[in-house]
């Protein structure tokens, strides 16, 4: 006779699930128990946000649905932090919760909460199921919903007496084989606008393509590396469309990325938004007269902001730039010498200085007794992970978080494969970073359980925390190494959001004290304490890491980092976090790169 924890196990087995992601506790703890009797992973986090943002980001990288499983009231309201992420970055996420029981509603029962009524303006579906026999329907709905189409979070609550309650003697699950779901169907484009839109590439003056996370998650990558080929049209990724082409592509236009928006007059989007990371394709970042050509798989998204629609292409990025091939199989594109400065031209200007500027940074050896800049910092550290694994053999997956420590490592880091970048991503969401190194594991490894894994061989895992960015999850270094995760985490410790207060510990230390020197100006900073972005002065992050088995690093220097990242790489049993200090910044203007009004160029390096 079977309980409902075990119909709902076995619902998520029959549809292919081979992880999930949870923090458990009453009622939920004996559908983990019966997932794990089935062969199902389940891996357990400290912190229901953390499980949310994993499970979301393994959608993204898997291409089939993540998983996680939360108890209801507060175990929900934390989830939702990874149902806003799975909702703003289009990650298919499916979120089951367990709930007080059904006679208990309105009573005051135990984490009573109408979830229902919370998530479904923030959900593609919400239901709460009512009997054994409705499980089976409300997971494969649930699970279908948010993979087809517009992918997006959806979500099942379950009853305390639902799941701890015995079906019918009489009661049958489906057979697996009629249960199972195919992947989503895809959509080609509307001929007469693809047409359109191959007639326009090719009168072009200054054509672009931007790249973005969508194109990724669509394993378009072969169809825009012949189209990029064929054409000869630059390309221009956004922060996790990185590797669909790769970096090292001569026509990769990121060292001249404001150079490119701003005067590029026909630009194909894939799989792009035009959102505020790409300023709303709006002037002055875009040329005022451009002409952009979205391809996505959501209608709702055509025509919006500076989008026209009926330019649009909806449908699967992959067959749509087949399609776009087909019409331009006999066109290259050669800049007119009649136009001024030819396109490419005005793009290898900006990028060589560009390229110069990130050089310089990089290059500048550190002072004694004076702390790494973000920059050097990052060069010591790509300089030993590309003497260890070159970037050409795709066996480093990046994850970073934080202002200054995710924009400048963006770029620097190379890619040559896609969806092994992984960021803060559209909802600029801080915290994210542990869990998403979770995630990659789970994605990229090949558990036992994983008979279908969409990807492998083993990857290693390796993350540039800031320390603030850190601060939100920092205990999941404790799942990381109950899991035995080798991962190589990076906190860039800077004292500070964005920036820190001072290069000094006695002067941290004379803050803290409030003792007033005899300058003038430092009299009234130290009267008015610390300042709202002010942390702990090179805190000891990297103990989180030893307290629990793990391997720690603290490190001022250019050689400590080098032997730190050596050592970290090369660890294959447990989790290792390097504390990084660098200077504080202080001074700097707080924002992301992407808002400010200075070339990508003057703070980043894009393909040293």
């Amino acid at each position: 006779m079977a309980t409902g924890a075990q119909i709902i196990a076995r619902a998520l087995r029959d549809l292919g699930v081979t992880v999930i992601f949870g923090l458990v506790g009453i009622p939920v703890v004996d559908i983990a128990e019966e997932a794990i009797n089935l062969g199902i992973r389940f891996i357990a986090f400290r912190n229901e946000q953390a499980c949310s943002y994993a499970a979301s980001v393994y959608g993204y990288m898997t291409g089939r649905p993540g998983v996680c499983l939360v108890v209801g009231g507060p175990g929900v309201l934390h989830a939702i932090a990874g149902i806003g992420n799975a909702s703003g970055n289009n990650f298919p996420l499916l979120v089951l919760a367990g709930s007080s029981e059904t006679t208990g509603v309105t009573k005051g029962a135990f984490q009573e909460m109408d979830a229902i009524t919370l998530l479904t303006p923030h959900t593609k579906f919400a239901v709460r199921t009512n009997s054994l026999d409705s499980i089976p329907g409300a997971i494969r709905n649930a699970y279908r919903t948010c993979w087809y189409g517009r992918p997006g979070p959806t979500f099942v609550d379950f009853p305390a007496d639902i799941i701890q309650g015995k079906a019918a003697a009489d009661f049958k699950l489906p057979a697996p084989e009629n249960v199972l779901l195919p992947s989503p169907p895809k959509p080609s484009g509307d001929p007469a606008t693809v047409l359109k839109a191959a007639q326009l590439l090719r009168s072009a003056r200054a054509p672009l393509i931007i790249v973005g996370k969508g194109a990724a998650y669509a394993r378009a990558e072969t169809a825009i590396r012949e189209l990029v080929e064929r054409t000869q049209v630059p390309f221009l990724p956004t922060p996790m469309g990185k590797g669909v082409v790769p970096d090292s592509h001569p026509l990769n236009a990121s060292s001249a990325r404001s150079a490119a928006l701003k005067n590029a007059d026909v630009v194909l989007l894939l799989g792009a938004r035009l959102n505020w990371i790409l300023h709303f394709g709006a002037p002055p970042k875009w040329s005022p007269t451009a002409k952009i050509i979205q391809v996505d798989i959501s209608a709702e998204e055509i025509g919006r902001n500076a989008g026209n629609a009926e330019l649009g292409l909806i449908g699967d990025i992959g067959l749509v730039v087949e399609q776009l091939s087909t019409k331009l199989s006999n066109w290259r594109y050669q800049p007119s010498p009649t136009d001024g400065t030819p396109f490419p031209s005005l793009l290898a200007s900006s990028a060589k200085k560009n390229e110069a500027k990130a050089e310089k940074a990089a290059l500048k050896p550190t002072p004694p007794n004076t702390p790494l800049t973000f920059q050097r910092a990052y060069h010591i550290i790509k300089d030993t992970l590309n003497s260890l694994s070159p970037p050409e053999d795709g066996q480093i997956v990046y994850v970073s978080e934080g202002a200054n420590t995710m924009d400048i490592s963006r770029s620097i880091f190379p890619l040559n494969h896609p969806r092994q970048r992984l960021d803060a991503g559209t909802y600029a969401t801080m915290g994210v970073g542990l869990g998403y190194v979770i995630a990659a594991h789970a994605a990229y490894d090949v558990y036992p359980a994983d008979k279908n894994a969409a990807v492998s061989p083993p990857k290693k895992i390796v993350a540039f925390e800031g320390d603030s960015a850190f601060g939100f999850s920092g205990m999941e270094i404790e799942t990381m190494a109950r899991y035995r995760i080798p991962a190589l985490i990076f906190v860039m410790n800077n004292s500070g959001i964005y920036h820190g207060d001072s290069t000094s510990e006695d002067a941290w230390k004379s803050l803290q004290s409030q003792t007033i020197s005899n300058d003038t100006k430092s009299e009234e900073d130290h009267k008015k304490g610390l300042r709202s972005t002010s942390l702990l002065y090179e805190a000891r992050y990297e103990q989180l890491a030893t307290m629990c088995g793990g391997k720690g690093h603290f490190v001022r220097t250019e050689k400590e980092l080098e032997n730190a990242t050596r050592d970290g790489f090369l660890e294959s049993n447990t989790v290792t976090v390097v504390n990084v200090v660098v200077e504080p910044g202080v001074g700097q203007k707080i924002q992301f790169a992407w808002q400010g009004g200075k070339d990508e160029g003057s703070n980043k390096q894009a393909k040293l």
